[in-house]
């Protein structure tokens, strides 16, 4: 139940459903491949929360907006559904574009569950209307370190370009690696030809190498550069972000590139059950954020049949949620350092794909 884009203000409100908002990469320069996952994930949340009678017997209704990446037009699109008359906002997958449809929402009064972003700070202040699935960046990022020093790696290499994501990423890194005997050397790839990178990478004597870049341009050069050679032949690439997690990633860019995972060891009934409806959507097997998406409007749809529509009755309920997702048990609390309601739980996992079968992932580590 895909609503397409449409001119603010040009849809009146359907007084026989209840609407959610959903806010999607589905164009570049966003990441299409995650806004599609994340998409297919509420859309099938939504079919099942209507088969299953609804909201006390009205549609519950999905009208998407696609973001694009961009921070401004996220924005807008959280102006546009608050004058559209949606109960609630869910979605999004680039963290600097969450944080800004994180602060219209904030401001307007708009309840916003975020499905994928990890932004510890998705707002400058403390908030009742915002909350989280996904785990705080510094708590991923930290899991992906340990990952790092249990597999032996103590001189780190990050190539990074301007973002408050990777600085913030960077940051997390180097303050737990260096109590633990680690160091961390940033190269920038927006200054650095993928030649340089090399250089500096044999200069530091780094064994592992994080890309936190844009793709497909640098990471595509600078991984086939320190691919194509002798030097670096045991270094180890990583991207902590989660991006090989997408055939679009990982096709250019090959197999045994560990990243950030969202899924449990083993899915329960729930998430095998959708995992299995997610793969006909999408006819491949489903991202983590795809499950993402599912329970993003799965607990919104509880709290709607709870609380009812009313935004500041949502909003005053995240800390009372108690929703079976399709990864565990979902209860929202408050996080030192984190401006949003957040789920403490979510699983993490560092996985790889397996060089000798691409479509399979290998569990590395766990958090």
């Amino acid at each position: 139940m895909h609503t397409p884009p449409s001119p603010p203000g040009s849809e009146p409100a359907d007084r026989s459903s209840v609407r959610i908002g959903a806010l999607v990469p589905l164009t570049r320069p966003g990441w299409v491949g995650a806004g599609q996952s994340l998409l297919a994930g509420m859309e099938l949340a939504a079919h099942d929360v209507n088969e299953a009678g609804g909201i006390g017997g009205r549609p519950l209704e999905l009208v998407a907006r696609d973001t694009a990446a961009d921070p401004q037009r996220a924005a807008a699109a959280v102006e546009e559904f608050a004058g559209l008359g949606v109960a609630a906002l869910a979605g999004e997958y680039h963290s600097v574009v969450a944080r800004a449809a994180a602060t219209r929402a904030d401001a307007l009064g708009l309840p916003f569950l975020c499905s994928s972003a990890v932004l510890d700070a998705l707002t400058e202040h403390p908030t009742e209307w915002v909350a989280r699935l996904s785990p705080p960046q510094s708590r991923g990022w930290r899991v992906y370190a340990d990952f790092l020093l249990g597999a032996g790696h103590r001189r780190i290499a990050v190539a990074t370009q301007p973002s408050v994501y990777w600085a913030t990423g960077t940051r997390i890194l180097r303050d737990h690696l260096a109590p633990r005997g680690g160091t961390v050397t940033e190269l920038d790839a927006s200054a650095l030809t993928p030649t340089a990178v090399c250089d500096a990478l044999v200069d530091s004597r780094a064994t592992a190498l994080l890309l936190l870049v844009g793709h497909p341009d640098p990471a595509v050069p600078i991984v086939e550069s320190v691919r194509g050679g002798h030097r670096l032949a045991e270094i180890l690439i990583g991207a902590p972000a989660g991006q090989p997690e997408f055939a679009e990633w990982a096709t250019p860019l090959g197999t045994a590139i560990p990243f950030l995972r969202y899924l449990p060891e083993r899915l329960g009934p729930l998430g095998a059950r959708v995992e299995t409806d997610l793969r006909e959507r999408l006819g491949e097997a489903p991202s983590f954020v795809a499950f993402e998406g599912y329970d993003s409007v799965t607990v919104l749809a509880e709290m709607l049949r709870s609380h009812g529509a009313d935004r500041a009755r949502i909003a005053e309920s995240w800390p009372r949620v108690a929703v079976e997702g399709t990864r565990g048990q979902i209860l929202f609390s408050r996080t030192p350092g984190v401006s949003v309601w957040q789920w403490a739980g979510p699983p993490i996992q560092v996985v790889d794909r397996d060089p000798a079968e691409p479509d399979r992932f290998r569990i590395l580590h766990v958090g």
